[in-house]
C-alpha cells in the first residue's frame, strides 16, 4: 500500500488504523471503525492524541454529526470500482459539515477515479493497485485544468473573467 497525500507519496504516516478488536494505544493518532468510535466515544474523546474514524461505503454519518469537528482524519472506503457511495459522503463532509481535516480514500482506489476523488474533497489516497502507483510516480496522471461546475475543492478559485462564473480552474491534489 502507498499513501499519496497533497501531490506526493508519504512514507511516514503517523496514523494507526485499528480494527474492531485491536487495543487503543495510550498515545499517538488512531482511527477506528465508526461503530467502535460511537461505542467508545467518551473514552476516546478524552485521549490527548489525534483521533480519526473509518466509515465503510454506505454507512453514512449518523451519530457522528457532533464529533466531526473533533476528527483529524476521516477514512472513506471504496470496496469496489463500481461503488461510488463514498464520493457522496466526501462531498457531504466538505460541503455540509465544512470538514477541514484529512479526508482519505482507501480500498479499490484506481487511476480512473483519482480526478473524481480530488473533486469530491479527498486529500489523501491509500493505493494498492501497482499500475496506479506507477502512473502517479511517473507523472502520467493529470487533472483537467478547467471545470464547468463548482466542487468541494474549488472554494479558493476565483471565477474566470468574462462571464460564466461557474467555470473554474482546478486546485487539484495531483
Amino acid at each position: 500500500m502507498a499513501l499519496y497525500r497533497n501531490g506526493s507519496f508519504v512514507t511516514d504516516d503517523p496514523w494507526r488504523i485499528l480494527g474492531a478488536d485491536e487495543p487503543v494505544p495510550p498515545a499517538g493518532p488512531v482511527a477506528l471503525p465508526k461503530a467502535r468510535f460511537l461505542a467508545e466515544r467518551e473514552a476516546l474523546v478524552g485521549r490527548n492524541a489525534p483521533l480519526g474514524v473509518v466509515i465503510e461505503a454506505g454507512e453514512g454519518l449518523d451519530g457522528l454529526e457532533d464529533d466531526i469537528h473533533r476528527l483529524s482524519l476521516i477514512v472513506l472506503t471504496f470496496p469496489k470500482y463500481t461503488d461510488g457511495r463514498s464520493y457522496s459522503t466526501a462531498r457531504i463532509l466538505r460541503e455540509r459539515f465544512s470538514y477541514r481535516g484529512e479526508l482519505r480514500a482507501t480500498g479499490n482506489v484506481l487511476r480512473d477515479q483519482l480526478r473524481f476523488m480530488v473533486r469530491c474533497g479527498f486529500d489523501a489516497l491509500e493505493i494498492v493497485h501497482e499500475g496506479t502507483i506507477a502512473a502517479l510516480k511517473e507523472g502520467r496522471i493529470k487533472l483537467v485544468s478547467l471545470h464547468y461546475q463548482p466542487a468541494s475543492r474549488d472554494e479558493d478559485i476565483p471565477p474566470i473573467a468574462g462571464g460564466r462564473p461557474w467555470r473554474r480552474s482546478s486546485a487539484g491534489l495531483l
